[in-house]
């Protein structure tokens, strides 16, 4: 029944029904305490939590009452369950007006006493469950794991922080595979809105009639083939976020719709008549320009300046290379996996290259790279042919048109990038470089800039 031992306190001036009712509930996963006074089990509850409290009512000194009282008042998730006598059944429910989970009635079967204690403890694992997802989720979609220290990034962070407590409409802007569904994950998880749904639609994954029906719902009869009420995606959103992306290729009949989302805050199901009060956030993304579909009246403009209110830029992968090394290190760990890392010779190939399809790219050259190493060091030679030479598709070079940097300058550039990050610590250079601390100290041997002894620098 519990995958955590659980503590129970029985509290019963008589000591002989503590004694029968500690022999009747004690389990492997069940540790059971006694006290034969309100004042005994509030000392011991200054030195224990307990889960689950069953308490006599009528006791001299401090009653059930008053205890049940104590303990919702200093430790609300501990459960209360009391224990009545026929004529005082009144109090008890009473009591559950101040908290009480259940009450039983004396004299009472053993078994029924066993069941309601069954039914809290359900109930207390199934808010550890909760908590526990809630947590996952919090972590999974939080900040922290918005992989990238870059600039760029830093300036993301610092948006999504402003406005994820507020309500304000936000669209995140960016080309595809910049991981906007991500910050609007992220946004929601660290709104006052987190414990409800996210609900998140792909606009230009659904033909129109097809959207409209999942946006707004529709009724039976409303269409052949809706043999029944369907709520929409802005009904099951509830009072927590709804998420549009590539909002920009919503057709001009469903815009208008949307346009009266935004300024009315109510929709109608197709085929009905009922108006639905719409409460949930509304965040948006998209990867077009659209100040250019406004001019060239593809995207409304009224709708335009609903959805804009705060903008969010992500920055495309190649204006971020810094941040290539964590998210590969990012990728690798999201595989489980045990390989030694990437090797210098790849994570050039990863840097110079162009990244049209940007982080969610990058994510499949290395889960697509990982197999091919067979969970060893992954080289170039794992990597597709195209990003083996990849100089092609790189930015023009910094040297002058045409012109190709040696081996040992790209080399050069690339520890000197590994030595930036690393704050100067040359262990976390190597490791980010994927190669031995002795062999980053050879290779600035080869420049003159070698000199310190290697062992005079702790490992990290």
């Amino acid at each position: 029944m519990e995958s955590t031992t659980a503590k129970l306190l029985i509290v019963d001036d008589e000591k002989r029904m503590c004694a029968i009712l500690r022999e009747a509930l004690v389990t492997p996963r069940l540790a059971v305490t006694t006290a034969e006074s309100g004042e005994a089990a509030w000392a011991a509850l200054t030195l224990e939590r307990f889960d689950v409290i069953i308490s006599d009512i009528k006791m001299a000194g401090i009653s059930g009452v008053e205890l049940l009282k104590r303990v919702k008042a200093s430790w609300p998730e501990t459960e209360v369950l009391l224990m009545t006598a026929y004529a005082d059944a009144r109090t008890a429910v009473e009591a559950m007006k101040s908290g009480a989970f259940d009450y039983i009635i004396k004299p009472f079967e053993i078994d029924e006493l066993r069941l309601k204690v069954r039914n809290i403890l359900e109930k207390r694992q199934l808010r550890i469950e909760n908590l526990d997802l809630r947590v996952q989720l919090k972590e999974r979609f939080s900040l922290e794991n918005m992989v990238g220290q870059s600039g760029a990034m830093q300036k993301v962070y610092e948006l999504v922080e402003k406005v994820a407590p507020t309500d304000a409409t936000v669209i995140i802007r960016g080309e595809s595979g910049t991981g906007k569904e991500l910050v609007a994950r992220a946004i929601h998880q660290r709104s006052r809105r987190a414990d409800q749904p996210f609900i998140a639609v792909n606009c230009s994954a659904l033909p129109e009639t097809l959207l409209e029906s999942e946006l707004f719902g529709h009724e039976k009869g409303a269409f052949t083939g809706a043999e029944r009420q369907k709520p929409g995606r802005f009904e099951l959103a509830g009072i927590g976020t709804i998420f549009l992306d590539e909002i920009g290729e919503l057709t001009p009949a469903t815009q208008i719709k949307l346009l009266r989302v935004l300024q009315q805050r109510e929709f109608v199901r197709l085929g009905g008549t009922e108006t639905i009060t719409m409460q949930a956030r509304i965040l948006t993304a998209t990867n077009r320009d659209l100040e250019e579909a406004v001019r060239s009246n593809t995207f409304r403009e009224d709708l335009y300046y609903r959805v804009n209110v705060f903008p969010i830029m992500l920055p495309p992968l190649r204006d971020r290379v810094e941040d290539i090394p964590a998210l590969a290190d990012h990728f690798l760990a999201k595989q489980n996996s045990q390989t030694a890392g990437i090797d210098a010779g790849a994570l050039h190939s990863l840097m110079e290259y162009n990244w049209p399809g940007n982080v969610r790219e990058l994510e499949n050259i290395i889960e697509r790279a990982l197999i091919m190493s067979g969970g060893k060091q992954i080289t170039a030679e794992d990597l597709p042919v195209h990003l083996r030479h990849s100089g092609e598709n790189a930015p023009a070079p910094a040297r002058g048109v045409g012109e190709i940097p040696t081996l040992e300058e790209m080399e050069r550039r690339l520890i000197d990038k590994a030595l930036e990050k690393a704050e100067g610590n040359k262990s976390l250079a190597a490791r980010l470089l994927g190669i031995t601390r002795r062999q980053l100290y050879s290779r600035m041997e080869r420049w003159g800039e070698g000199g310190e002894d290697e062992n005079n620098e702790p490992e990290e």
